[in-house]
């Protein structure tokens, strides 16, 4: 039985999320940074210890924060970073539902730095999520820049986006990545093609959209639905796309993620498409394993840390 209709007049499709809330978080502590001094003052990075700093801001908005887990030894020329973005449905969520992707990233890429980014939850129809939350990702990756020698790390990037984030995240990669910065996008049951009859031919969908969207921002007669799909905005230049859907899932269909992996096929994009069994991320041990692994050879083949 579809659950989209009540999802969208009930709870606004909150519930695209994936739920990290038995995760444990790891314990932030800041650490300051050594340098090598000489006569003409710092130069070098000597082996910095790990510095954690938290609720980072990046905006004037109390929600526009980040927190960030620099390595112990990181070097402004070869430390690349995880960017993590929450799911939520556009409405709710925070970073500290992804807590348990740190772990996972630290575990694995330990030389890795990993930024979890929270963005203005949308409340419509006054605050809008787009493109808002697409710029707020772009302001995240722009004072990473302006601050990765500073920190000690290379401003080189790859996104883990879950539900909601995981939209957000391939938008950004596929429309705002004009430096090549991102170097790719793990997709984990993100929202991929709203003109997908699964939602199109819901009643109420089209107000729901337009409600989530500034309309002043885009040109006059926008066809939102196709503006804001990744599957529709896909090109020969989007960044290689790890795709995780469940075959079960009653909130982001799986023809959303066969519309993406046509459109990346069609676009030469390099894409791995994984389909579990199960619903929106609750899966067995076994997907999660691989999921796990597949992400971890991303990491070292798209965004590797060269000695």
């Amino acid at each position: 039985m579809r659950l989209l209709h009540t999802l969208l007049l009930a709870v606004l499709l909150s519930f695209l999320t994936i739920n990290c809330s038995d995760s444990e978080e790891l314990a932030p502590e800041v650490i300051t940074d050594d340098v090598v001094a000489t006569d003409d003052g710092p130069t070098e990075e000597a082996d910095l210890e790990a510095l954690v700093l938290t609720d980072v801001s990046y905006g004037d908005d109390p929600l526009q924060v980040y927190d960030i887990y620099l390595p112990a030894g990181r070097k402004a020329t070869k430390t690349k970073t995880i960017i993590l973005i929450h799911g939520g449905g556009w409405v709710e969520g925070d970073k500290e539902d992804v807590t348990a992707f740190i772990d996972l990233v630290q575990s694995q890429h330990p030389d890795h730095a990993v930024v979890n980014m929270n963005y203005v939850l949308a409340d419509p129809p006054s605050v809008p999520a787009f493109p808002n939350q697409f710029l707020d990702v772009q302001a995240v990756v722009d004072q990473l820049d302006d601050t990765h020698e500073e920190l000690s790390f290379l401003n080189e990037y790859g996104f883990i986006g879950l539900s909601a984030g995981a939209h957000l995240a391939m938008m950004y990669d596929y429309t705002y990545n004009t430096q090549d910065q991102i170097k790719f996008v793990a997709n984990i049951v993100g929202p991929a093609d709203f003109t997908d009859p699964f939602y199109a031919d819901e009643p109420g969908f089209e107000q729901y959209l337009d409600a989530l969207t500034d309309e002043s921002a885009y040109p006059a007669n926008t066809n939102l639905a196709e503006a804001l799909s990744p599957a529709i905005v896909a090109n020969v230049d989007s960044s290689p796309t790890l795709q995780f859907y469940g075959n079960e899932d009653p909130l982001v269909p799986l023809t959303n993620g066969q519309r993406l992996d046509t459109a990346l096929s069609n676009n030469n994009v390099p894409h791995i498409f994984t389909i579990y069994d199960g619903g929106h991320g609750n899966w067995d041990e076994a997907s999660y394993l691989d999921l796990r692994t597949k992400i971890g050879q991303y990491i070292d083949l798209y965004l590797a840390i060269e000695e």
